[in-house]
């Protein structure tokens, strides 16, 4: 049942997806191009989690905070992208009211969750560059530990919020989610109570989390740059500049994406563009991470290079 009578009004028990088309033929099409992009995401990033684990010269806290961003970015894309997998091939693409709590709650721990440990990997190449001497003190374990901490409690905290705005809301009557999963904005257009208090507190909890991460990056790079350019050395400047550009291509990606869906007026791009940015942020991103820094940084290819010849001679 989609609906319960509940006193005055109809509850809603489930939703309904509306997805990303109705075109059936489209429908298989993205089914094979986005299955393939998360088994690539899954198999990509479990594949830097290893390489990390077993290769004792990638053992610094840039990595260990690299692992973790891993593993958070297979958890951004398998909280949304197997049900819209499955929702591919059904005709009718319903999600329960519990489950939907469940997707938008994963979906903010792990998105701000994203966003704190980008920043932890900023404030970390500001110590190497421009204080590697205190850089062992001051990035010690006890420290990345506590930054990593950090960031899930951070991001705890925001998908906490979130879900419990959700569970204040009060659907009555539509149960059709404008969109491929449980996102805030089209169940807030569907709930019929007064929600304007929580959603000051949502979107404080939300923009708070995109100003600190961004000064805290914005900022880091700034003396990195300051630091750089003070360099004699050219090697030094390219060896500094190539720690940073995979952090700083990644950061740039997912910021971007962020800006467009959550900071931009939604007045500005319509609900089908905001479905396509959606993707990219949810579903092609976790797979870009892993791209981008085995392609762009020097030491883990050395590492990769290195365990594959270890197998070869094996």
């Amino acid at each position: 049942m989609a609906f319960l009578e509940d006193g005055n009004h109809t509850a809603v028990t489930e939703f309904i997806l509306l997805g990303l088309t109705d075109d059936p033929v489209l429908r298989v099409i993205l089914f094979t191009i986005i299955l393939c992009i998360y088994l690539v995401t899954v198999s990509g990033n479990l594949s830097t989690i290893l390489l990390i684990r077993v290769s004792s010269q990638l053992h610094h806290p840039m990595y260990f905070f690299l692992s973790h961003l891993a593993s958070v970015d297979i958890g951004i894309s398998s909280s949304v992208t197997p049900n819209m997998l499955i929702n591919f091939l059904l005709d009718r693409n319903t999600i329960s009211y519990l489950g939907c709590a469940i997707q938008l709650g994963s979906a903010a721990f792990f998105g701000s969750t994203e966003s704190f440990l980008l920043a932890a990997m900023a404030y970390d190449r500001f110590m190497a560059i421009c204080n590697p001497l205190l850089y062992s003190t001051k990035m010690s374990t006890q420290v990345c530990i506590q930054l990593l901490v950090g960031s899930y409690v951070g991001g705890f905290l925001n998908a906490s919020s979130f879900t419990l705005s959700y569970f204040s809301f009060l659907f009555c009557g539509p149960n059709k989610v404008n969109h491929f999963f449980c996102d805030f904005s089209p169940l807030v257009e569907l709930s019929c109570s007064d929600n304007d208090v929580l959603l000051i507190l949502d979107s404080f909890s939300a923009g708070s989390i995109i100003v600190v991460t961004v000064l805290v990056i914005a900022i880091s790079y700034t003396y990195i740059l300051i630091t750089i350019l003070k360099m004699h050395s050219t090697e030094g400047r390219h060896k500094a500049f190539s720690t940073c550009t995979s952090h700083l291509t990644a950061v740039a990606v997912f910021y971007g994406t962020v800006t467009f869906i959550y900071v931009m007026p939604k007045s500005s791009y319509s609900t089908d563009q905001n479905k396509v940015l959606s993707v990219f942020y949810m579903v092609v991103i976790p797979m870009l991470n892993p791209l981008i820094y085995s392609l762009r940084n020097n030491e883990i290819k050395t590492a990769l290079k290195k365990q594959l010849s270890k197998k070869q001679f094996s």
